[in-house]
C-alpha cells in the first residue's frame, strides 16, 4: 500500500512536471483562432506542423543558431580547461597562501551578476568588445569558483601516490595532469560541461547586455523578437521553444549517467 501511494504522488508531480511542456508544444501546432479560447483547448483541432518551419524562417534562426553554438562551444571549452588547470593547482600544490586564495575564490559565488554587470559592461567597452561575441567567451576562460569547487574536491580523493608513481617514471607535473588526473576526471568534466553547456545555451540577460546587431544575436534573444509593442506571436514563441530545448534536453538525456557519477564522485573531501 505505501508503495502504491509512493508511486501515485510520484505521478502527480511528473504530471506538473510535464504539464507546461505539453501546453507550449500543443500551442505551437494550433491555429491562431485556437490560441485564445476560454476555456483553453489543450488538443488542437488541426495539427499544423508546418508551424515550426514558419516560426524558423521569420527571423535569420540559422545565424542565431550558429551564434549560439560558437559561444557554448567555446565556452564550455574555456571553463574545462581553466577550471581544470585551477583545481589542479588547489588539489595538489603546496604553497603560501593556498587555503587564503582558494576561500577567496570561493567567496566570489556570493557576488551576484548583477553586481558586477555594469563594471564588465565599461570594461568590455573600453576593450571594444561590445556588440561581439567575446565578452560572451572570454570570461569563461578565467574560471567558475563553482567548477573550480567541484574539480578540486574530485582531484582530492585521488591517491597521491599515482602522483608519485608517475614521478618515478619521469613525468613532470602537466604530464600528470594531462595522461593521469583528467583521464579519471571524466565524469566530473562531463559534468561541468553539461552545466555550462545548459548556461550558454539559455543565457538571455549576457546576449541582452552585450549585443545590439541582429546579426550577432543568440537563440535567446531571436526568441524575444516575437515580442513587439502591440502584441506578442504566442504561437512562434512556444514553436522555436520547443525547438530550442532539444538539444540541451538531448544532452542530458545522454550525460545523465556521468552527471550523476560527476556529482557523487566529487565527494566533500577537502
Amino acid at each position: 500500500m505505501k508503495r502504491v501511494v509512493v508511486y501515485g504522488l510520484l505521478i502527480v508531480c511528473s504530471l506538473l512536471f510535464v504539464a507546461p511542456l505539453f501546453w507550449a508544444v500543443t500551442t505551437a501546432l494550433k491555429s491562431p483562432t485556437e490560441l485564445y479560447l476560454f476555456p483553453p483547448k489543450w488538443i488542437p483541432s488541426v495539427w499544423k506542423f508546418g508551424n515550426f518551419a514558419d516560426a524558423w524562417t521569420i527571423q535569420p534562426f540559422n545565424l542565431f543558431l550558429k551564434n549560439t553554438v560558437i559561444v557554448t562551444l567555446l565556452s564550455t571549452l574555456g571553463q574545462l580547461i581553466s577550471c581544470t588547470l585551477v583545481a589542479y593547482g588547489f588539489a595538489r600544490f603546496e604553497f603560501k597562501g593556498r587555503d587564503l586564495l582558494f576561500l577567496i575564490v570561493l567567496a566570489t559565488m556570493m557576488i551576484p551578476w548583477e553586481v558586477t554587470m555594469i563594471p564588465q559592461y565599461m570594461e568590455f567597452n573600453y576593450l571594444g568588445w561590445i556588440n561581439t561575441l567575446k565578452p560572451l567567451i572570454v570570461p569563461s576562460f578565467f574560471g567558475s569558483a563553482y567548477y573550480i569547487f567541484l574539480l578540486r574536491q574530485f582531484i582530492l580523493t585521488l591517491p597521491r601516490e599515482l602522483d608519485e608513481a608517475a614521478t618515478i617514471d619521469g613525468a613532470n607535473k602537466f604530464a600528470i595532469l594531462v595522461r593521469i588526473i583528467v583521464p579519471l576526471m571524466g565524469p566530473s568534466l562531463i559534468l561541468i560541461g553539461v552545466f555550462q553547456m545548459m548556461s550558454c545555451w539559455n543565457d538571455y540577460l549576457g546576449p541582452l547586455i552585450f549585443l545590439n546587431d541582429q546579426s550577432k544575436y543568440t537563440l535567446t534573444l531571436g526568441l524575444s523578437q516575437f515580442k513587439g509593442m502591440f502584441g506578442v506571436d504566442m504561437q512562434s514563441i512556444m514553436a522555436i521553444t520547443c525547438l530550442i530545448s532539444i538539444p540541451p534536453l538531448a544532452v542530458f538525456f545522454f550525460a545523465q549517467r556521468y552527471i550523476v557519477g560527476g556529482i557523487a564522485g566529487t565527494g566533500i573531501k577537502g
